[in-house]
């Protein structure tokens, strides 16, 4: 299993414990793991749950998220949802609207310009520039952005955001 990703945890601080956590096309459960090690509730998805089927306290999803089919978390809402090296455009307002008020998205994924480093190469798997600032726009706060070249953990060009949902009445499930 890789190490959870520096601009994960770097805000997974700010999550507190007893919060819940959604952890969207989470591969191997690395940010599961590190959620779920700090106290809070955990659910992971991805079409393949191969590698995390024997994790212990996390509610696991077995969901295939490019077929069409309805969002399967249906209204649910969780205090931080977690995506990194995933990008489905059709479900971003799915995954934008799992997270409650007061509620925390950390997104990183690769974004234009990596195919000069290979894959993912295509516009459809790249971010826009942008991008992350335009869809959170109107119902968060930004915290954090980045969008560039890094080489860690490999060359490419990469965007993240740490967004904080604001609204009405909105209680903080962050500890800053």
């Amino acid at each position: 299993m890789t190490a959870p990703s520096a601009w994960i945890r770097r805000f997974a601080g700010d999550v507190a414990a007893g919060s819940t956590v959604l952890d969207v096309a989470c591969g191997g459960g690395r940010h599961s793991l590190l959620f779920r090690d700090q106290g809070a509730a955990v659910t992971a998805i991805d079409r393949d749950i191969s590698a995390i089927a024997g994790l212990k306290e996390i509610e696991i999803i077995a969901a295939d998220l490019e077929t069409g089919a309805p969002w399967p978390l249906g209204g649910r809402r969780f205090d931080c949802v977690v995506v990194t090296n995933y990008l489905w455009r059709p479900i971003l307002p799915d995954i934008l609207a799992a997270v409650g008020d007061g509620g925390l998205l950390l997104y990183e994924t690769f974004a234009a310009g990596n195919e000069a480093f290979g894959r993912p190469s295509r516009p459809e798997f790249l971010l826009r520039p942008g991008e992350l600032l335009e869809i959170t726009r109107d119902a968060f706060e930004v915290r954090a952005y980045e969008h560039g070249y890094g080489d860690s953990p490999s060359p490419g060009v990469r965007q993240r955001i740490s967004a904080l949902r604001t609204g009405p009445g909105s209680a903080s499930a962050c500890t800053t």
